[in-house]
């Protein structure tokens, strides 16, 4: 009996994996060389850049980013609506969670290296050298920053308008 409902379990598993990847929108083959990085979106401090490799992380559904920081870049508390998966491509991402950026308590994530960040978790991150992640995740991506003054997009609205 129980290996009958291990076999089903085992069943709808791959049935299951077999409806998620008829959702992904065809395959990608890609190289590092063929990532092309632009500015990082409005909700990052400057210094930023960013490439989607995959789906729009404007809207609904499974993205794909890289994010490239340059050396001592800083992102202030903030938290995210939905789950985040992070993968360290190169450097070293300085991660933490709470409401205030401490150096002193922040995981040091390596190249190849991991972490998993459940939806709404208030976290800061910050680099000591260039640094580039991948971001997965499910649309719209968003980013709220614990304290408002943090927020550059903001800045960038309320700042007065060139003629």
């Amino acid at each position: 009996m129980q290996k009958r409902h291990l076999l089903a379990l085992a069943g709808a598993a791959i049935l299951s994996s077999a409806v998620t990847w008829a959702e992904t929108p065809g395959q990608v083959y890609m190289n590092s060389a063929d990532i092309k990085f632009g500015d990082g979106p409005p909700g990052l401090p400057k210094g930023a850049k960013m490439a989607v490799l995959l789906g729009d992380p404007g809207k609904e559904g499974t993205f794909v980013a890289r994010a490239e920081f340059p050396a001592n870049y800083r992102i202030p508390p903030h938290w995210h609506t939905q789950d985040e998966d992070l993968t360290v491509i190169s450097g070293t991402f300085y991660l933490a969670e709470g409401d205030k950026l401490e150096t002193t308590h922040a995981h040091a994530i390596k190249a190849g290296g991991f972490h998993h960040l459940p939806a709404k978790t208030h976290h800061y991150a910050y680099t000591k050298a260039a640094t580039i992640v991948q971001i997965n995740g499910k649309g719209p991506f968003d980013i709220t920053y614990i304290d408002p003054k943090d927020d550059p997009s903001k800045a960038a609205a309320e700042a007065p308008k060139k003629k």
